[in-house]
């Protein structure tokens, strides 16, 4: 009989060999460039604010929505469908095919003549990007045994970091190189101002990445063959719904603290660049270095911390302990996210800029892990595609519009982009410590009532 979902990989016995690790680090190798470069072309906007407001006539606000909402509305929507897409489907092919799709959504921003095509474009790098993670977290789990595959997951995630402060040195390079020269013109296209040739050259390196992610192997898929269970949306997000309902304060808990979290890192990092532009008169390439060098440094290290702290924890028997540290890194980042753009000393305001960058990434990893310590394991793709989509939605949607109303309606001054950095953060952090503080004993039942089930 033929297979009824013949893109579908075929399971595996979970007694058959691991593949070799060579061969699992290779791919995870690749897959962390890809991540890298999803986040050079999801980022490189945040220092391009001064050129495309002289060029486009454009708000504050309007530019947050290009920053977060245009971006988050389809990575966030199609975050869950992409999930499910990735249990049933060749996953290396669907990594390989988003790839092209948002460096050509890339390159398509510097064709963009108007905002609205420019908004729409952004849309498409949202889209692109969005079957990324969901692909990556399915094939790694494939080729790790479980013994190896928080280490694994663990230098994925840290690229993330990586590769945010990578988008902004590289996006600093280039931006340094091109912002000078006159417009260009070229075929097809015709005038490019140097914000629009930005966008070009950043999306370019899409093709060859794609090309290198189909060298990867398609792992076998481990376990009981799931191939004539139905490909229901409804069927998977009715049983994840009826367990969060059952444990509701839990996951209210934890999906709101983490993204309340998640706005003062995004609202950070897109706003900062221009402050320094703003306040300072530091130009977009040497913000950009600034920004980069520091983020690479103390937000890997934020990420490494954040996950030792939550297994020290969990070895002393804190059930709890991932919720802990999303705790401690609000607590922590109040003072740096308040002081920082309040400061009229450049070497205090970087100072800050680099605590606040540790603080705001030691949560990212035991979010992932608290995720996994109250859902069930048939659940655990499809929840950590909910959490995701929380903390895009909230976390960069919300976050960098909040900065920009506060700009355009509270303080009407663009000076002023620094106050409002501080307020919002002000607001923001002890909110996310609120919320969790408030969750930590429903945690603590949900993941006891886990382990016992």
């Amino acid at each position: 009989m033929s297979d009824p979902h013949p893109n579908a990989t075929s399971d595996v016995s979970a007694a058959e060999p691991w593949p070799r690790p060579a061969i699992g680090w290779y791919a995870v190798g690749v897959l962390t460039i890809a991540y890298i470069l999803s986040f050079i072309d999801r980022s490189i906007i945040a220092l391009l604010v001064g050129p495309i407001r002289a060029d486009l006539g454009v708000s504050d606000t309007q530019l947050s929505l290009l920053q977060g909402f245009a971006f988050a509305i389809f990575f966030t929507t199609l975050g869950i469908p992409m999930a499910l897409l990735a249990d049933r489907m060749n996953r290396r092919n669907i990594i390989a095919a988003g790839v092209v799709f948002w460096s050509a959504a890339t390159m398509l921003c510097g064709a963009a003549k108007s905002y609205g095509q420019l908004f729409a474009a952004r849309v498409g790098v949202g889209v692109g990007e969005s079957v990324l993670s969901p692909s990556v977290y399915s094939m790694i789990s494939d080729l790790f045994p479980p013994q190896r595959l928080g280490r694994a997951l663990a230098v994925y995630t840290v690229g993330a970091f990586a590769g945010a402060g990578l988008a902004f040195l590289i996006g600093g390079a280039v931006i340094g190189s091109v912002s000078t020269g006159a417009p260009v013109t070229l075929p097809l296209i015709g005038d490019v101002r140097p914000w629009q040739l930005v966008f070009l050259i950043v999306g370019i390196p899409g093709l060859p990445i794609a090309l290198w992610v189909m060298t990867l192997p398609e792992p076998l898929r481990r376990g009981k063959s799931s191939a004539a269970a139905p490909f229901s949306l409804r069927a998977a997000l009715g049983a994840l719904l009826a367990h969060m309902r059952s444990n509701r304060q839990t996951y209210v808990a934890h999906l709101l603290g983490f993204s309340l979290l998640g706005v003062v890192f995004n609202a950070t990092m897109a706003w900062f660049p221009a402050y320094l532009t703003r306040v300072f008169e530091v130009p977009p390439g040497r913000s950009g270095i600034w920004i980069g060098s520091l983020l690479l440094v103390f937000g890997t290290l934020g990420v490494l911390v954040g996950g030792w702290l939550t297994d020290r924890g969990r070895q002393k028997g804190q059930l709890d302990s991932s919720m802990r540290v999303g705790l401690l890194s609000a607590l922590c980042a109040l003072p740096f996210g308040v002081g920082t753009t309040l400061t009229s000393s450049f070497t205090l305001c970087l100072i800050g800029f680099a605590g606040l960058m540790f603080f705001t990434s030691m949560p990212y990893g035991a979010a992932a892990t608290a995720i996994q310590l109250v859902t069930p394991a048939r659940m655990r793709a499809t929840a950590s595609s909910l959490y995701l989509c929380c903390l895009n939605l909230i976390g960069l949607g919300g976050g960098s519009t909040l900065v920009a109303l506060f700009t355009d309606y509270l303080f009407r001054s663009d000076l002023a982009v620094g106050k409002s950095l501080a307020l919002a953060n002000g607001i923001v952090a002890p909110l996310a410590a609120l919320v969790l503080w408030w969750g930590l004993p429903y945690f603590r039942r949900s993941a006891s009532e886990l382990a016992q089930a």
